[in-house]
């Protein structure tokens, strides 16, 4: 048998097994798919020593091939994340059932009652790279949503996810739900992922966590509808009205709280009333936290009279995500000019301003393209945890039905469901 043989009768065999069990979990009680959610919190609480074993070997693999610090850190499991992991699986189980939901109802001329219900997606396929925590915020809210899950990561956290997988099975299965509700891709091999973006069959949709490389694989190749999650170009916009303190506050947690998340800033945006009043202020803790400053002339030379490193930017520099200690900062002359360069140097992930001024605030909000706008806080904020969905099963760049972190809600659909009283069309 060929390889591509065996992946398409392996994605086969677990397709039809995950069209299967969407059914039966789909028509599951709350209280069952909330009980599941607890027994799994229980078991990474109680296996958590196992977790990191098998964490470790991956990370061991990783530092053989010499991967950078922020790919590290993203595959890295420590007890802090594990128990958010628990906590997270304990908080969406608290939220409400969006499964079953009738809303808009309203009654028609002809007699009948039109109403919508929100229903799950069905078969889920997640494709992820470095997180092994994604594979128990997606079965969390894939279980609590009643969809059916294929969770494919990445060769190098191969042992997390086999472990987290084997937990999430045993959940299922004392809680009276099919353990094929939830299935760990047990391969790394690329194939598996050609046959399984090629099968809308068992598949409704696809959601893809990873970099560029990934992205652009899938959009060329896969048959299947699509919830991505791009680039996290995200800035923050000082305000010529901007509280300065807060400023400070704020743009620091933004870039230096942690380097690797796709929601941390990396560009910075200042009007110019306030740039010499602002950087040196922001440009010195940036330097004694090893942040690297990409600036504009202007920029740099503030910065220089303040005695603070900085480099040139370049036009590239607009356009990239460093997840790294590096941050680049241009000034603007008004908020119409921030608003342009965000939209179109951003990745409509999460941007914020920094203002006192309402009007100004309500227009950045209203105008600013992206999944998340902010005023007067972090975009570290943007969070499916810290928005109150539990978990996240990443965040949407797309405008189309799920944008910004997707929860609950986003792995649900509207179906019309219609009453009537004998009713027929004349």
């Amino acid at each position: 048998m060929s390889q591509n043989s065996a992946m398409r009768d392996l994605v086969r065999t677990m397709g039809q097994a995950a069209k299967q069990a969407s059914l039966q979990i789909g028509a599951s009680s709350t209280e069952v798919r909330n009980k599941a959610l607890r027994l799994l919190a229980d078991k990474i609480r109680t296996r958590k020593e196992a977790i990191f074993k098998a964490n470790e070997l991956d990370l061991n693999k990783a530092a053989e091939h010499d991967y950078p610090a922020a790919f590290i850190d993203r595959l890295r499991l420590t007890p802090a994340i594990v128990e958010t992991m628990a906590l997270g699986c304990e908080q969406i189980a608290d939220l409400p059932d969006p499964i079953g939901q009738v809303t808009e109802k309203h009654h028609r001329p002809s007699g009948i009652d039109v109403a919508r219900m929100r229903v799950p997606l069905g078969v889920i396929a997640i494709i992820f790279e470095s997180r092994p925590n994604v594979t128990i915020d997606a079965s969390a809210l894939t279980i609590k949503s009643g969809n059916a899950a294929i969770l494919r990561g990445g060769k190098e956290a191969l042992e997390s996810n086999r472990m987290l997988g084997a937990l999430v099975q045993e959940a299922l299965d004392e809680a009276g739900l099919p353990q094929n509700a939830v299935q760990v891709v047990g391969t790394s091999d690329r194939d598996f992922v050609g046959e399984l973006i090629t099968s809308p069959e068992y598949i409704d949709v696809l959601i893809p966590r990873g970099g560029k490389k990934l992205i652009s694989r899938l959009e060329k190749e896969s048959r299947i509808p699509m919830i991505k999650h791009l680039d996290g170009i995200c800035h923050t916009y000082v305000d010529k009205d901007a509280n300065l303190a807060m400023a400070v506050s704020v743009t620091d947690n933004a870039k230096t709280q942690r380097y690797a998340p796709c929601n941390a800033t990396e560009t910075l945006l200042v009007h110019e009333a306030v740039a010499e009043a602002f950087l040196p202020q922001i440009g010195k803790i940036f330097a004694d936290k090893g942040v690297q400053m990409r600036g504009t002339e202007a920029i740099r030379n503030i910065l220089a009279k303040a005695d603070l490193p900085s480099i040139p930017a370049t036009d590239q520099d607009w356009d990239t995500e460093y997840n790294a200690p590096i941050i680049s900062i241009a000034t603007v002359k008004s908020l119409t000019e921030a608003i342009d360069f965000i939209n179109r140097h951003g990745s409509k992930h999460t941007d914020a301003i920094i203002t006192d001024n309402p009007e100004s605030a309500a227009r950045f909000l209203r105008e600013v393209d992206s999944g998340s706008v902010m005023h007067n806080c972090s975009t570290r904020l943007a969070d499916g945890f810290v928005y109150g969905l539990g978990a996240e099963i990443g965040i949407s760049n797309g405008k189309l039905h799920a944008r910004g972190p997707v929860g609950l809600e986003g792995l649900t659909s509207l179906k019309f469901v219609v009453y009537g009283h004998g009713e027929g069309r004349h």
